[in-house]
């Protein structure tokens, strides 16, 4: 009955005549929210059952039905033809084995203080190390003091930025490049507005920051939507604490504000006010390199970092290969023709580039291609393997620009013209030496 509503009200209505219809849903409210600040049992006593059985016995798993029914409910309309368009779930909620319904949650209606951000990077670390990959937050907070929102009502009358709008500015600066390094990278809140241009004006550096991290964002797609893929086929977790990728050094075990996103990026964000550096503990199983200035650093050591107003410390392993791709506004903006591939000396290293169709379940059929990428740093070869797999409007040829990092001989981040040595690829084993 649930699906029903929604698919005669929503769904196959307008979808199945053409017009602009639901394509993804925000599934709010689903703990389920009865009764707001009551105590669990009469909020139990409210809860009739689900298929589960009794709300009494089940009632945390309550998001779980919630979502099979939307996912399985949307599948059988379309019942596996070829334009079968994904399921997409933004819940509210989330429980075990929820991600076998599409499902990406974010964690509520949270507060918009400092102590609320740094509260995210814990929850959000152990939400993944849970199973369930897809999370995110309420990026600058949801629920908002009232001296932020005096703040913005008095700049837009004096245009002079006050203490509080200081604050307020810096605050959304460093949630938003918390949030760059999270699988599910969103802003939202209630008042003030949360659009780039109306958190500050173009020369300040929050907007500054935002920019950088938004187009930093888009040009990771490459390595993003691999990691996507492997969440599928591997069962991989995107956002990783520090434990699940160095286990046996005893001094990650604790860490709750900097992790690994993905296999080669280790986040090291900012929960402070007017903090301008930060500890960062580099573990000892590889050397490490700044992201920016590719600056070698020793593992196993502790050290307070530079983390100016527009930049977060971010890091990357001895070994790994980062895939950018071009500058792009929107995820499907342009295929990534030209890959800037990043390759880390100092250990061997692997990759494997995921791409399929993108916006349907083909790929359960097959259809989507791999190229597995290795580098061995003592003949200092990357070899791109055969390409496996296809699909439909897949690249036959591509282009991929090796730029290698040294300790040696560092050289700053350059995504728009890096030194590199150009491969022309055609879906046939190459290898290029660096």
């Amino acid at each position: 009955m649930f699906w029903r509503q929604m698919d005669e009200n929503l769904y196959t209505k307008y979808n199945k005549k053409g017009v602009a219809g639901v394509d993804a849903w925000w599934m709010d409210a689903s703990e389920p929210n009865v009764r707001d600040c009551t105590p669990m049992w009469y909020r139990k006593a409210l809860s009739g059952p689900t298929a589960l059985g009794t709300s009494t016995e089940y009632f945390n798993a309550y998001s779980t039905v919630n979502a099979d029914a939307i996912y399985n409910g949307q599948r059988s309309v379309y019942k596996g033809q070829p334009d079968e368009p994904r399921v997409f779930l933004l819940t509210r909620s989330g429980f075990a084995g929820e991600q076998r319904f599409s499902t990406a949650t974010w964690s509520g209606d949270i507060g918009t203080r400092w102590e609320d951000m740094r509260a995210q990077m814990t929850a959000g670390l152990n939400y993944s190390m849970s199973g369930i990959p897809f999370w995110g937050m309420d990026q600058g907070g949801f629920c908002v003091e009232n001296r932020y929102v005096a703040a913005q009502q008095l700049f837009d009358k004096s245009g002079v930025e006050n203490e509080d709008l200081k604050e307020w500015r810096e605050l959304q600066a460093r949630w938003n490049q918390f949030g760059a390094f999270i699988p599910l990278f969103r802003a939202h809140g209630q008042w003030p507005l949360r659009e780039i241009w109306n958190i500050a004006p173009d020369e300040h550096p929050a907007y500054k920051s935002f920019v950088y991290y938004d187009k930093l964002r888009y040009r990771l797609m490459p390595y993003l939507y691999s990691m996507a893929g492997w969440a599928h086929f591997k069962d991989y977790t995107l956002m990783r604490a520090l434990v699940m990728d160095f286990n046996g050094d005893k001094n990650v075990e604790n860490i709750g504000n900097q992790w690994m996103f993905g296999p080669a990026l280790m986040a090291c964000p900012v929960g402070y006010y007017k903090a301008r550096n930060r500890s960062v503990y580099f573990p000892e199983q590889c050397g490490w390199y700044n992201l920016y200035t590719n600056e070698y650093i020793a593992g196993g050591q502790t050290l307070v970092v530079d983390a100016p107003y527009e930049q977060i410390p971010v890091f990357v392993r001895e070994g790994a290969i980062i895939p950018f791709g071009p500058e792009m506004e929107w995820s499907d903006e342009k295929p990534a023709e030209l890959i800037n591939l990043y390759v880390y000396a100092g250990k061997d290293g692997q990759f494997q580039l995921y791409e399929d169709e993108g916006v349907n379940y083909n790929y359960e059929k097959g259809k989507y291609a791999t190229i597995d990428i290795t580098y061995d740093d003592a003949a200092k070869k990357v070899t791109f393997g055969a390409r496996k797999g296809s699909f439909n409007g897949m690249l036959k040829n591509r282009r991929f620009n090796v730029v290698l990092i040294s300790k040696d001989a560092p050289k700053p981040l350059d995504l728009e013209n890096p030194e590199g040595k150009l491969v022309q690829y055609t879906g046939k084993a190459v290898s290029v030496q660096l």
